[in-house]
């Protein structure tokens, strides 16, 4: 009885800390209410979708626009009055969610959705000694797990995999499934169309050599001033699914052992002109309700459309866009929760895969293939949510022998859809948790504060607003509550020599970020060490195969892809089959319903595959994150 009641004592004077108030976040919200915590935080930057309404139940088609951890809040208080919910419509990076912010709570839980947010969240934790209890879901798997400082290990003990790309020569030339019709549909041709008209993109748009005329030269996605929405869209039509085909047709090498496309031509698909009942919008719609299914009548989103249809459907989206979203042209990037959008990026897609013969697939699969969604299952995410308010009552209790990273699973492992595994201790290499300096080798008469700033604290660890000590001396520091005359000496710094800073950095200085520097003097092979740094004691992530998600942006090698959809970074084995938590890492085949990233094909030069920052909580249905690390099994249990 004594336990009970030092328990429920606990709860009630516990701060806890929210991060997501998204498929996972409502539950924990009503959870943790219920359970008795009196005095709760939420941040969550996103606000409520349509698309939302389906499995977070505190939202209603009346809050559609406004803020998630709002309306959560408001929710929760009306079956809840007298606990204390304090909601924060903004991004988790902001400066002013910092360390000693970080401090006032006894446990931080998260529902995020991405990998950034996540890294910064523990790094926060880790810095303010407050235990983090992380936590994911996608479809019926799902994962809970406890990560406090010096007991386990950090979220970041183990290296996060890098994205799984394509070649471009793949995508532009010779898919074989449908992932890669619609990378092409996304991240070339819609991003071609109706994207920055200055990102790179190859896409051949030419219509000829130039040997017949100069006007056969000219950029065949320009717009001629005489014509219409409809020719411009017969057009593009005709040059991206019958003459770019042709083109690729002619090179005989490399259609040897593969089959032969069919070059498709509006003419042989549609009549003439297109069908008159096709419905005008030009007078007297909203853009919110512009969708070329609802011009041409198609109801079902799981239908799988005909050729004829998908042409329609083409047809009638680029016009709509171009009559209807003109001011949007130039600067969209494709958005899963744009109807529009996914409607022409379905239709493109079935249209080059009718022409590989790659089967068609409805715009509710297509959907779910460019948005990398894992449909959620909100029974799964109430599961999670339990799960969680579990751990942090451990937490809050002190109880650390009793902490458990557990799994949800689809299928049943030694009859259990639940798997409790103990901790593992934190990872002695962890560039992050561990204690261990880092050494850094770097020739100190030359180099500038602002090269070590740069080159190894932001771009190799991934540190967005470092702080540098020397010893008591702060060094540099960012962010936006600083003076203006303290962040200009800062600033000032970061164009010194490390021998000539205030504090000199000489061979054998510590200096101290979230991690520890030792640093010696070095010199280098201008050709093999072009930085001139040579870190040691760091591993970067391990280059493995991971499903993400597309910003739409094209380039040269397409676009970087980064965004993690709610409820993510489920770690999970196909069947179910577990043994240590690392081996439930061990995911079956990579599934092909997810868009990926293309590269550049042999002898390209491959680009920079640091992913973008794309915010905190975009919420949507999941995405499945991959560890696949076979390293990671080493690691060991607490006893």
């Amino acid at each position: 009885m004594a336990s009970l009641d030092s328990q429920t004592e606990a709860i009630k004077r516990a701060k806890v800390l929210m991060v997501g108030a998204g498929g996972i976040g409502c539950e924990l919200l009503k959870t943790l209410a219920l359970s008795g915590f009196q005095d709760i935080h939420i941040i969550d930057m996103d606000t409520i979708e349509v698309s939302n309404l389906n499995r977070q139940f505190l939202f209603r088609q009346t809050h559609v626009g406004q803020s998630k951890a709002k309306v959560a809040r408001d929710a929760v208080l009306k079956f809840r009055p007298h606990i204390n919910i304090t909601p924060y419509h903004a991004n988790v990076k902001d400066p002013e969610f910092n360390v000693e912010f970080f401090k006032q709570f006894n446990v931080v839980l998260n529902g995020l959705d991405n990998l950034d947010a996540r890294r910064h969240v523990n790094r926060l934790c880790l810095a303010a000694e407050v235990p983090l209890v992380e936590s994911g879901t996608t479809g019926f798997l799902g994962q809970v797990t406890v990560h406090a400082k010096g007991k386990t290990e950090c979220y970041e003990c183990q290296p996060k995999p890098t994205p799984k790309t394509y070649p471009v020569c793949t995508i532009t030339s010779t898919p074989s499934k449908f992932v890669h019709c619609i990378v092409w549909a996304k991240d070339l041709l819609f991003a071609k169309l109706f994207g920055d008209k200055n990102q790179g993109n190859d896409l051949n748009v030419r219509s000829s050599d130039g040997a017949d005329s100069s006007k056969h030269t000219e950029d065949v996605f320009e717009r001629n001033l005489d014509e219409d929405s409809e020719q411009y869209a017969r057009k593009i039509y005709d040059h991206v699914f019958g003459y770019n085909t042709e083109v690729a047709l002619a090179n005989e090498e490399t259609w040897k052992n593969r089959n032969r496309p069919r070059p498709i031509y509006i003419s042989d698909v549609l009549p003439d002109r297109i069908t008159k009942k096709n419905a005008k919008v030009e007078n007297g719609s909203t853009e919110s309700a512009v969708s070329a299914m609802s011009s041409l009548g198609l109801k079902n989103p799981q239908d799988v459309w005909s050729l004829v249809e998908n042409t329609k459907i083409f047809l009638e989206a680029l016009r709509l866009f171009i009559v209807k979203r003109t001011e949007d042209i130039g600067n969209l990037t494709f958005d899963k929760d744009d109807q529009l959008a996914v409607e022409f990026v379905t239709a493109a897609a079935n249209i080059r895969a009718s022409s590989f013969g790659i089967p068609l697939h409805s715009l509710f699969e297509a959907k779910g293939i460019a948005g990398n969604i894992v449909h959620a299952v909100a029974t799964t995410n109430a599961i999670i949510a339990g799960l969680i308010v579990i751990e942090a009552i451990k937490v809050l209790r002190n109880d650390f022998h009793n902490y458990r990273m557990t799994y949800c699973l689809e299928h049943p492992s030694r009859k259990m859809l639940l798997m409790p595994v103990e901790p593992f201790e934190p990872n002695k290499s962890c560039y992050v948790c561990s204690e261990t300096p880092l050494l850094l080798e770097v020739n100190t008469s030359t180099s500038k504060l602002r090269d070590f700033v740069e080159k190894i604290v932001k771009n190799k660890l991934g540190m967005s607003s470092p702080l540098i000590m020397h010893g008591s001396n702060l060094i540099f520091e960012v962010g936006d509550d600083l003076e203006e005359d303290v962040a200009a000496n800062y600033a000032l710094n970061l164009d010194k020599v490390l021998a000539e800073l205030p504090t000199p950095v000489t061979n054998g200085t510590m200096l101290k970020t979230q991690y520890l520097f030792n640093f010696c003097r070095g010199e280098f092979d201008e050709e093999k060490e072009p930085d001139g740094m040579l870190l040691s004691g760091w591993t970067a992530p391990a280059d493995k195969d991971r499903v993400v998600t597309s910003n739409g942006e094209s380039s040269s090698i397409v676009t970087q892809e980064t965004k993690e959809s709610d409820e993510v970074d489920i770690v999970s084995d196909k069947h179910g089959v577990v043994g240590t938590k690392r081996k439930l890492s061990e995911l079956a085949e990579k599934t092909e319903n997810h868009a990926m990233e293309p590269t550049h094909c042999k002898h390209s030069a491959p680009r920079n595959e640091v992913p973008e920052d794309v915010g905190d909580n975009d919420e949507e249905d999941d995405v499945v994150t991959l560890d696949e690390n076979p390293e990671i099994g080493r690691s060991k249990r607490l006893k």
